[in-house]
């Protein structure tokens, strides 16, 4: 019996899928189809699968072709499987030709000549496409341009700011800049808002009421009611509003907050979370946000994530100490939070113009995780117990701080029609009750 393997992704299936799983069953008798995981994708910089795991896992297995169907997850697996499953034969699609060639030490390579016209890539491009508009005064906004070149079916049409390096990239990648919202609207079919936090309110609402999706840079609002109201005139209009923290997306924060309700450290009865930055001194003048985001609107939803998400919504008690520039009462140079749930306690520093280590700690009856800073960039954190022996290290690639999974959520939401976020609208809620 001649064994044949072959790897793909196969989202969305396609004719050029089908077409080359028929001819890699034609080189042999038994044909094992191995279908990549979500994170082994993301960790080869594939971000854009429209499908799940299990979906793309359904699909494959209705055609019939496939004998067996089993799932990369690793690097390296590949020769793993090779000689766990006696396979004769390894074949891939020819835009692979000369990457497997390793692979002829174990077994047999073939390549493929794929479907000419047919990609997902393609199928995705025309799906998906949205026309993304920017406002806003930050250097965050040219992160967010050049990640969304990594991401199938969003285009950046226009941007309103008066911030120097954002207009230069903008001019070079022949970004329009517009003067008028109301003109950048006309021509998007979604926006990304990132103006000051006391505008964010109207600039939703506008767009909303315009007919377009909205991505905003965290908080919401500045009130809980206020959040409220923009969530629920979204779904009334059929859009999509969702809540901008990229660290919600990076992998390696993903699965310490799964291993952390899992029971791996027992109860978590403490988070410590800081978050705190100072503004470079050689930051050009031209650069300089005309209005100042507090210390708490700036770094609040980020260090108030792994706490609403591990601990809940539900806390019986908050407490704030803040301490003001001495040129502006209203901005906030270092604030402290501090929570009581029933069993259970968390506290998150931010600062603006105070430094500290910014590391996350949940403390459980059994042992703790240990993020190290940034935590909130993080590719690696650490399961700590009193015997060391114990202790675990997860490494998780992290690509462009998390602004590119995010943009492919959104731009998911946007083509599935429904709210796709890693952050439910109950924390975003929480998150703006805060920020007075």
């Amino acid at each position: 019996m001649t064994r044949v393997i072959t790897y793909g992704t196969y989202d969305l299936l396609h004719h050029g899928h089908i077409r080359l799983l028929e001819r890699a069953k034609a080189l042999g008798d038994y044909l094992i189809v191995g279908i990549t995981a979500d994170d082994f994708d993301k960790s080869r910089g594939k971000i854009n699968v429209q499908q799940s795991l299990m979906e793309r896992i359904e699909a494959v297995k209705a055609l019939g072709i496939a004998d067996e169907i089993i799932i990369e997850e690793y690097e390296g697996q590949k020769i793993d499987d090779i000689r766990r499953l006696n396979i004769d034969i390894f074949t891939v699609g020819s835009d692979w030709v000369g990457a497997f060639d390793y692979l002829s030490e174990y077994c047999k390579v073939i390549y493929l000549d794929r479907t000419q016209g047919v990609s997902s890539s393609e199928i995705r491009q025309e799906a998906r496409g949205v026309r993304l508009g920017i406002i806003g005064d930050s250097l965050v906004i040219n992160k967010y341009i050049l990640e969304s070149a990594y991401v199938n079916g969003i285009t950046v049409e226009g941007v309103v700011t008066q911030t120097a390096s954002v207009l230069e990239l903008a001019k070079k990648k022949q970004i329009q800049v517009y003067e008028s919202y109301n003109d950048l609207l006309c021509i998007v079919d979604a926006v990304y808002v990132i103006s000051h936090p006391t505008q964010h309110f109207e600039h939703i609402k506008q767009a909303i009421l315009a007919g377009k999706h909205v991505l905003c840079e965290s908080p919401i609002a500045l009130t809980q009611s206020e959040c409220h109201e923009l969530f629920e005139l979204a779904k009334e209009k059929g859009l999509i509003l969702m809540d901008a923290i990229k660290t919600a997306y990076a992998t390696a924060y993903n699965r310490m907050l799964l291993l952390a309700k899992s029971g791996k450290i027992g109860r978590i009865v403490a988070i410590d979370a800081t978050c705190t930055s100072l503004m470079s001194r050689k930051l050009r003048e031209d650069d300089r946000p005309k209005l100042e985001w507090s210390s708490l609107s700036a770094w609040g939803p980020t260090a108030l994530l792994p706490i609403l998400q591990v601990l809940g919504i539900e806390y019986k008690d908050m407490r704030k100490t803040s301490f003001y520039s001495e040129t502006d009462s209203n901005v906030d140079i270092f604030t402290k939070l501090d929570f009581v749930y029933d069993g259970a306690v968390a506290t998150m520093k931010v600062a603006k113009g105070v430094k500290s280590e910014g590391e996350l700690i949940i403390s459980g009856t059994r042992g703790y995780i240990y993020v190290p800073a940034p935590w909130w960039k993080t590719d690696y954190f650490e399961l700590r117990y009193e015997n060391q022996e114990e202790n675990k290290r997860y490494f998780y690639q992290l690509d462009g701080e998390g602004i590119r999974y995010e943009l492919v959520a959104f731009v998911k939401s946007i083509s599935h029609q429904r709210d796709e976020s890693y952050i439910a609208h109950s924390v975003s809620e929480i998150i703006a009750k805060t920020m007075m």
